[in-house]
């Protein structure tokens, strides 16, 4: 606990954010994001393609509290769109309605995503709505409803540590959804704090979704819960068009590649942009075994180091104070 805490404090500090983005690639963000700009992102998604796997495309950015930085990330979503259905990958888009102005004006925010949504339907793609911390999460859901009965071309997230989980699967189950534990610090009020409890429930909810929903994106890296995935489906003879296993950039690509080699549906999260810094913390902080599996892609054969991202974030904090 102590240690997701940290990471939390890690991704919710602006200062390290705007030190990352000026020295991300100095200390290994290339290994988990896929690009700085668009078509470094289409050639990384290209590359995954060619192995049998999709893709869902997550344009970087935290802190949006003006109207002006909105409207850029919702235009830099469009122009990803137009690349995607112009080059013909395989890849939908991940999008957080914060990024496109819900802490700043719900209707603004409502604009924003209905033009992204309306280009993607457009173009036959699949656009997920990213959950984030609680006091966002209705709004949220209620924006994605919305937009829904206009278009159907939309899912979004379940974070299996809410009490609530239960109930909001039910309610969405209609929908494609992707299956998560959670990454944001909530209270126990509002969230489970123990481990196990937030294992229980996550394969619970996966388990519910498979038998009763549209289509079902596992997010995960644990091999544990992959091998009890694949003997409940094969069990309730699910078939494989009915669900995905989603990993993220650049975290157990051999899994990943031996996951579509037999023949499941995978998916994996790419983010892309400078701003990677918040993304990648509150990875480390849902899960801090994932530190270990990017360490050696991190850094080089002659860092010849045992430390991982987590020292990033002094590193940059130590590089923000030059300036």
């Amino acid at each position: 606990m102590i240690l997701r805490d940290f990471f939390m404090y890690l991704s919710e500090n602006r200062t390290l954010n705007a030190a990352a983005q000026r020295y991300g690639l100095k200390i290994g963000a290339q290994s988990v994001v896929a690009g700085t700009n668009i078509q470094e992102t289409i050639d990384s998604i290209k590359e995954l393609n060619k192995h049998g796997i999709a893709c869902t495309v997550d344009n970087l950015g935290e802190f949006v509290f003006e109207k002006s930085e909105a409207t850029a990330a919702k235009n830099q979503i469009l122009e990803l769109i137009q690349a995607i259905h112009d080059h013909g990958v395989d890849a939908h888009i991940s999008l957080k309605p914060s990024q496109l102005g819900l802490d700043i004006d719900i209707d603004f925010c409502y604009e924003n995503l209905k033009e992204i949504v309306a280009l993607a339907d457009q173009f036959n793609i699949f656009v997920n709505f990213d959950m984030e911390n609680y006091d966002r999460l209705h709004p949220s859901f209620e924006l994605m409803e919305q937009l829904n009965s206009e278009h159907q071309n939309i899912g979004t997230v379940i974070q299996a540590y809410f009490h609530e989980s239960d109930e909001n699967i039910e309610k969405y189950k209609n929908y494609r959804l992707r299956i998560v534990k959670g990454a944001y610090k909530e209270p126990a009020n509002i969230a489970y704090q123990d481990k196990a409890e937030i294992d229980a429930k996550y394969i619970k909810l996966i388990e519910y979704h498979l038998l009763n929903g549209k289509f079902t994106s596992i997010a995960t890296h644990d091999h544990r819960v992959i091998n009890h995935v694949k003997q409940f489906v094969k069990t309730n003879n699910i078939p494989n068009d009915k669900f995905e296993f989603q990993m993220l950039y650049g975290f157990r690509k051999d899994m990943q590649l031996q996951l579509a080699k037999e023949g499941y549906n995978f998916c994996t999260y790419v983010p892309f942009g400078r701003d990677w810094y918040g993304y990648f913390m509150r990875r480390l902080a849902e899960r801090p075994q994932n530190l270990t599996l990017v360490t050696k892609q991190v850094f080089n054969k002659k860092t010849n180091t045992a430390i991982g991202l987590a020292a990033s974030a002094f590193i940059v904090g130590r590089l923000s104070k030059r300036k």
